[in-house]
């Protein structure tokens, strides 16, 4: 139970950041610099991560709702069926963040992205609280998958 209240958490959190940035910037591309790194950019990422895959004709987003959507239902299967804590949790981080993207497809056909983070002239990719949830929940994953097999190894 108290994983499912984390990934309302998330989702929550996500949305409501998003509401807070699309009250302050109007248009894609629009950008509030804060310090020399670190700016809010509205982006709307009509792709998967970091905008791979993007499908520009308006039958794009829906396929990837689709594919989200099946995706997630197997992820919340596997929730209810594992066992280990840091699994479960890395699954809950996922979970609400694939949510809170799923949110924003329905509702806008995109996602919106605003965390810019820059150096010089690199940019890294505007992302999102889901997105980073997201990633945090797949390193967890792979963390606890690598422990249980190097457990495995020793017992061998």
């Amino acid at each position: 139970m108290m994983l499912w209240c984390l990934v309302f958490a998330i989702v929550g959190a996500d949305q409501l950041t998003k509401a807070l940035v699309l009250s302050k910037l109007m248009t894609e591309g629009e950008s509030i610099a804060y310090g020399s790194f670190f700016n809010l950019t509205l982006v709307y990422n009509r792709g998967i991560s970091f905008g791979f895959l993007a499908m520009p004709q308006p039958w794009g987003a829906w396929v990837l709702t689709g594919l989200t959507s099946i995706i997630t239902i197997g992820l919340m299967v596997w929730l209810v069926r594992i066992k280990g804590c840091v699994m479960r949790m890395s699954l809950s981080l996922v979970i609400g963040g694939a949510i809170g993207n799923l949110i924003d497809r329905i509702r806008f056909g995109h996602v919106v992205d605003f965390l810019d983070i820059h150096y010089d002239h690199f940019h890294w990719p505007a992302f999102n609280v889901a997105d980073s949830m997201i990633c945090v929940g797949v390193i967890l994953l792979i963390w606890s998958q690598m422990k249980v097999q190097k457990s495995e190894e020793h017992h061998v």
